[in-house]
């Protein structure tokens, strides 16, 4: 019997862990229905806006910790934090103007997942990262063939990407002294840094009551709903599981587009997105990286 409920317990997790990600790529398609009032900018300024409040509300920052004391230095390692939190985002949306929702995700997934590989170095690793390479390879016919994909929306998902490897680094250093504290100071510096970009690209249409609505709901979509199930998952399931779960995030994107954007990806691409979930799944069940990043990894992961 106790058998019994402990795999309808780990059960449970996973379908938690899954809906998680399906709204975080759903918040994304419905970002992306805001683009042509509010442009990419305007959007990332929103989300980041309304998704620091709802933070805010649930992680009240403010109240000082009575056993992490912030180091010496720690509010840079904050700013560059929330800087890279910031960046993420933008060049993320930025990428979803002319890029599928799909290899937008996979090509940014590849950040975390070098970092993870960089932190490693067995024989073994080496079969991820031609998966990863030969997945690109695949993902990427840069022509303008209707399967094309457009050059600079794909350097723009590259380079979230590389801004999501900062944010784990920059996470690592700002949460050893803040501790959850670090995600919605991050996130309010990543808000003071986008909204003036946002207010500037989108001017009033920015504060239109008639996208509030929308933007809400990508904010909960975004932040508050899969923060709060990936928060329940994470002190549950073993961090392998966890990591191994959360490689399905291109594929969800994938599906996410396909059925609320109507983006269609070629035989090829499919391919190419399992190559990268793959490598993912393999990264996360033999690599080991130092447990202080591998946690803090995880952890940053939970608010993506």
């Amino acid at each position: 019997m106790f058998l019994k409920e402990k795999k309808t317990s780990v059960l449970l997790l996973v379908i938690l862990l899954l809906i998680a990600m399906l709204s975080i790529q759903s918040g994304a398609s419905l970002a992306k229905s805001l683009f042509p009032i509010v442009g990419a900018q305007g959007m990332t300024a929103l989300r980041l806006f309304l998704g620091t409040i709802i933070l805010m509300i649930f992680l009240r920052p403010w109240r000082k910790s009575k056993t992490r004391i912030p180091a010496p230095g720690a509010r840079w390692w904050l700013l560059a934090y929330g800087l890279s939190l910031g960046g993420m985002n933008l060049l993320f949306y930025m990428s979803l103007r002319t890029v599928p929702l799909g290899i937008a995700v996979a090509l940014e997934f590849i950040g975390p997942l070098a970092v993870a590989m960089f932190s490693s170095r067995r024989l073994v690793d080496f079969l991820w990262v031609g998966l990863v390479i030969v997945g690109l390879g695949l993902l990427l016919p840069l022509n303008q063939s209707v399967n094309g994909v457009d050059p600079v929306g794909a350097c723009y998902a590259l380079g979230a990407g590389v801004f999501w490897a900062l944010y784990i680094v920059f996470g690592q250093r700002a949460g050893a002294s803040y501790g959850t504290r670090s995600v919605a100071l991050g996130a309010l510096v990543a808000t003071i840094i986008v909204l003036p970009v946002g207010v500037i690209y989108a001017g009033s249409d920015l504060f239109s009551l008639s996208i509030l609505p929308v933007a809400i709901g990508v904010a909960i979509l975004s932040t508050a709903l899969p923060y709060s199930l990936e928060m329940v998952a994470l002190t549950r399931l073993p961090a392998q599981t966890f990591g191994t779960l959360t490689s399905l995030e291109p594929a969800m994107g994938a599906f996410s587009g396909l059925i609320f954007l109507n983006e269609t990806l070629s035989f090829m691409q499919w391919m190419g997105l399992l190559a990268v979930i793959i490598a993912s799944m393999g990264a996360s069940l033999t690599i080991k990286p130092k447990a202080k990043l591998e946690s803090v990894k995880i952890d940053i992961e939970s608010v993506r």
